[in-house]
């Protein structure tokens, strides 16, 4: 496969030929930008990153987590990738790899030492890569994955933290502006600004500042309210040149928190297809092209669910391989989420024997128990405990106050459960996470990041399967 530049002619992307290109992928989630349910620690990366320091010292620490980055995918993950017929892996990162806060604009070089590693390992087996800052300065979303340790996204309300995410992009498009082998930038992962006017007028000026800089790449820009709304971006494309739209296309039947049980009934199609349909009307009417940079199901684990496992799995191939059928009619480029973890959702997953997983193996039953991670959580064990807080609003505080932004994205339970569950209850347990390296030498710090290599994996051979023949369908 010759490399080529990914440019977006009308609806499309092609190659320098004019031909069309369709990407298919993942992200490479929980690696560069940690996660809680993908890497198995309780709440925010910047705070486990803290604890393990205070727990073992400075050197250990940066040691672990060093060696996990190395660990987590290196040759033979580009090889498997690409022999699935998978042509595109997302890569979320988080801004503190390359500034820190206390020491703003001056760059760290070893940022790139990680990214150049597997973009290079990507290219060597004809994937291309998309940058993707998954974690800006402030917060630019209301979530976790957002790594600010709250549910208030700050770089929407300081002028500072849009200027050092422009600095940082001007970076990254000097150091990759004649990579080939990356398909275009991501400039800002799921984010939610209240007022919508906010990040139109900060798109304006990361495009002008990339193109400067970069006149080439392809530049991906997420909706709104976590990728799902360009409904106030009115005529703000037109300033925009080799500009793609992205949503991120989660179905609710892919969840724990399912209505209903999922049977490809005509209605949840018809579900499945408005939802998609609804996030992508912007675009259509205006002919722009879409790229659906998140989706996808997650799935049961033997050691939770037990028995029902296998049923509950077969249910969420369905949503996937229905959302694939929609996805291939139009001829859609996307990243499902995610590539590896310890389980839940991955197309590999680290086996329960590892050093890793030996480690922490109670510890991720209590945090299952809990429900302490927003994503895919089943309460279960817990709900008795946050329904009386839920009951509690809902008796003192009248219908029209309650929808607070990122409404209807956030329901109400949402909002009362990430701030009880996910960032108070999760908060408690960083430091019981971090306690668990105590005593270790650094060859015993070695396996237990080498948990995270391919060869410790296991496939999860019914997605894996279900992704190649939809991109033999489409290629």
């Amino acid at each position: 496969i010759p490399m080529s530049l990914i440019k977006v002619s009308g609806t499309k992307l092609v190659d320098e030929s004019g031909n069309e290109v369709i990407l298919r992928g993942a992200g490479l989630g929980g690696w560069m930008n940690m996660e809680n349910f993908i890497s198995g620690y309780p709440g925010c990366e910047h705070q486990i990153r803290q604890a393990l320091s205070d727990a073992i010292g400075k050197e250990k620490s940066e040691f672990f987590f060093d060696k996990f980055l190395e660990y987590f995918f290196q040759d033979e993950d580009a090889k498997f990738f690409s022999s699935l017929g998978l042509n595109c892996i997302r890569l979320p990162f988080n801004y503190r790899h390359f500034e820190d806060d206390m020491n703003p604009r001056v760059l760290k070089e070893d940022g790139f030492r990680h990214l150049d590693r597997v973009i290079e390992l990507c290219a060597a087996h004809n994937i291309y890569t998309i940058l993707d800052l998954h974690t800006a300065p402030g917060g630019q979303n209301t979530d976790w994955h957002a790594d600010h340790g709250g549910h208030i996204a700050n770089f929407w309300v300081h002028k500072d933290f849009q200027d050092r995410t422009v600095w940082l992009w001007e970076k990254l498009a000097e150091h990759y502006k004649d990579n080939k082998w990356i398909a275009g930038y991501n400039p800002l992962n799921e984010p939610t600004d209240p007022t919508h006017t906010r990040l139109i007028s900060f798109y304006h000026r990361i495009h002008s500042a990339i193109r400067a800089i970069d006149p080439d790449h392809t530049i991906f820009f997420d909706a709104n309210t976590f990728a799902s709304d360009f409904s106030h971006f009115g005529d703000a494309h037109k300033n925009w040149d080799n500009t793609a739209y992205s949503i991120h296309d989660y179905s609710i039947f892919g969840f724990p928190s399912s209505p209903e049980q999922y049977v490809s009934s005509e209605t949840q199609l018809h579900r499945l297809r408005r939802s998609y349909e609804k996030k992508r009307e912007w675009m259509d009417e205006r002919g722009l092209c879409v790229w659906n940079g998140e989706w996808g199901p997650v799935y049961a684990r033997k050691q939770y669910e037990g028995e029902a496992t296998e049923k509950i799995n077969e249910e969420r191939y369905q949503v996937l391989k229905d959302q694939l059928d929609i996805y291939n009619k139009d001829r859609l480029s996307w990243s499902i989420w995610l590539y590896k973890d310890i389980g839940f959702q991955g197309m590999v997953y680290i086996d329960l024997d590892t050093p890793y997983m030996t480690l922490f193996k109670d510890f991720l039953a209590k945090k299952h128990r809990l429900a302490v991670d927003a994503w895919g959580a089943d309460d279960t064990a817990v709900k008795s405990v946050y329904q009386p807080l839920l009951d509690h609003v809902l008796e003192e505080i009248p219908a029209k106050y309650r929808d607070l932004y990122p409404a209807p994205v956030w329901r109400l339970s949402d909002r009362v459960t990430r701030l009880s569950r996910n960032i108070l209850v999760s908060e408690f347990l960083v430091k019981e996470w971090a306690e668990h390296f105590i005593g270790k030498d650094e060859a015993e710090i070695d396996k237990i990041a080498a948990s995270f290599k391919y060869e410790s994996c296991l496939k999860r051979e019914g997605l894996n399967k279900i992704l190649t023949d939809s991109a033999k369908a489409v290629a």
